[in-house]
């Protein structure tokens, strides 16, 4: 195994921290808050990128004052916290943290909230500078932020900013993004807006770029002259949980597919860009994403399957079904497994097909790329008593297990040519050391200095949804007759076996 080269290391510039600022999160009593924007910030603090002059406003409507509010967090805070927590470090931040009672929806809230932000400026010396985070349910993402336009809470000046980060799902087809981008558009300049995903804050995820564009070897093989397919995996092995309401009006396609999937397939197609500057690099994503070949209604059936877990076993536990999950209809359509088979119609991408499957209750925890590249020519092992060859392929792990893979042949030892399959494989952890991290702290740093490459544009939120709704009007008008169709634990149904066999492939055996 190679080793890292401390000296190249080294010469690294060291990252500036964010600029002083007020950061504001609307729905700040739930469960996001304490278990990945606080330990995220946490971890900013610990590695020096948090300024001085810092305060966190929570907005919401439950009932709590400033005081109960850092009490809550303080009684949780272990129990989320990814790198030990001093009490220094908490005292540092209990003194940053506000709350504040209020309606998303009724101006007098966000009058106080402007009264707030002044009062904490000018107790923490800050100049301004203030950013939004939307932990609420969609149906507000509009709502906030024209209220916030009408409280004059995101207007900029030259020596500040304002700036709004939205969760998802951004939209739940391409007419609702469509209706949602016009909104907020209204209020807000595009530089102002940061859809985040927080997939693109995982570092395997960032790596992908600098594997392909970084390191000579890869790039000139990454086509269709060299790849057969590639396979993207996104599978958890927890059902909906206390999540059925959610569940019952989203589904695996919705959920998943737009913002997680197609962020990983816009990276992995994408051609290089000019440089990493934000919009070079989400000028290419987009590209990657509009290429995509929008499914006519008629080929919807040949080119997505739908599943939905029923009871199962992993080990002695018994899994219940989908169905019999708390707020969930007892006769549910609902999707909670999703698998397509996408064309990407460009010069690098033509004719490789890339699969994606998604789903709850499977058999592993897991995301990843698998790039498989075509067969040798097996003329040359003909008389000899190698029976096939094997194809190479590489595996970019991107969680719980961060790192990469890479699978060649090569001869075993032995006076007869026989070959064997060998294993060469990275993991982030061995390498650079384990790192806390919650997968939210580059997104957030990245929109107090400013920078979006790691956030989805309109364009790109837009492209994605037009491939996904022919599918959804298809599944509409036509519902399941065989669901529940997979057991739990299982890596889904049998329909998505058949999706790849009709290739004459199959889905990479994740062990």
């Amino acid at each position: 195994m190679s080793t890292i080269n401390p000296a190249s290391a080294a010469t690294d510039a060291p990252a500036r921290k964010a600029d002083p600022c007020v950061m504001v999160i609307f729905g700040a009593s739930g469960d996001l808050t304490k278990r990945k924007l606080i330990p995220a910030l946490l971890n900013l603090a610990v590695a020096k990128l948090l300024p001085e002059q810092f305060a966190i406003i929570g907005y919401s409507s439950n009932d709590l004052t400033s005081e109960a509010f850092r009490v809550l967090l303080t009684e949780e805070i272990s129990k989320f916290a990814s790198c030990p927590i001093t009490p220094e470090m908490w005292d540092w931040f209990l003194k940053r943290i506000y709350y504040i009672k209020g309606d998303f929806q009724n101006p007098e809230g966000y009058k106080t909230l402007k009264q707030q932000i002044a009062a904490v400026e000018k107790t923490h010396n800050i100049s301004g500078n203030h950013f939004y985070y939307l932990a609420v349910a969609p149906r507000f993402f509009g709502e906030v932020v024209r209220q916030l336009g009408a409280a004059g809470l995101v207007e900029e000046g030259k020596d500040h900013w304002a700036r709004v980060i939205i969760e998802k799902p951004f939209g739940r087809d391409l007419d609702s993004a469509k209706v949602l981008n016009r909104e907020i558009k209204l209020i807000l300049e595009e530089r102002q807006i940061y859809r985040i995903d927080h997939y693109l804050g995982k570092e395997t995820v960032q790596n992908i770029m600098i594997f392909r564009f970084g390191n000579g070897i890869f790039e000139p093989i990454w086509n269709r002259r060299y790849i057969d397919h590639v396979q993207i995996t996104a599978a958890e092995t927890v059902g909906v949980e206390q999540r059925g309401g959610y569940y019952e009006t989203s589904g695996a396609l919705r959920d998943m597919v737009p913002n997680h999937l197609f962020q990983l397939v816009s990276l992995t197609a994408m051609e290089p860009p000019t440089s990493f500057k934000a919009d070079d690099v989400r000028d290419e994503q987009s590209k990657a994403l509009h290429a995509i070949q929008i499914p006519p209604p008629e080929d919807v059936l040949n080119m997505a399957v739908r599943g939905q877990y029923g009871e199962g076993q992993i080990g002695d536990e018994h899994l219940a079904s989908y169905r019999t999950e708390p707020d969930v209809a007892p006769d549910s359509s609902t999707e909670t497994f999703a698998a397509l088979k996408l064309r990407i119609d460009n010069w690098r991408w033509a004719d490789v097909p890339f699969y994606l499957r998604t789903g709850k209750r499977l058999h592993k925890r897991t995301t990843e790329i698998a790039i498989q590249f075509k067969r040798a020519p097996f003329h040359l092992f003909r008389d000899t008593p190698v029976e096939k060859l094997e194809t190479n392929r590489l595996v970019i792990y991107i969680q719980p297990e961060e790192g990469l893979s890479l699978r060649f042949g090569a001869k075993i030892p032995g006076p007869i040519l026989h070959m064997g399959g060998v294993e060469m494989k990275f993991n982030y952890e061995d390498y650079f050391g384990r790192t806390p991290s919650t997968g939210y702290e580059r997104l957030i740093y990245d929109c107090m200095v400013g920078d979006a490459t790691l956030f989805q544009r309109a364009d790109m939120v837009e492209a994605g949804w037009s491939v996904i709704t022919p599918i959804l009007d298809v599944w509409k008008a036509l519902p399941p007759r065989s669901f529940p169709n997979y057991a739990s634990g299982s890596w889904g149904p049998r329909e998505a076996d058949d999706l790849l066999a009709r290739d004459g492939r199959s889905w990479r055996k994740i062990e």
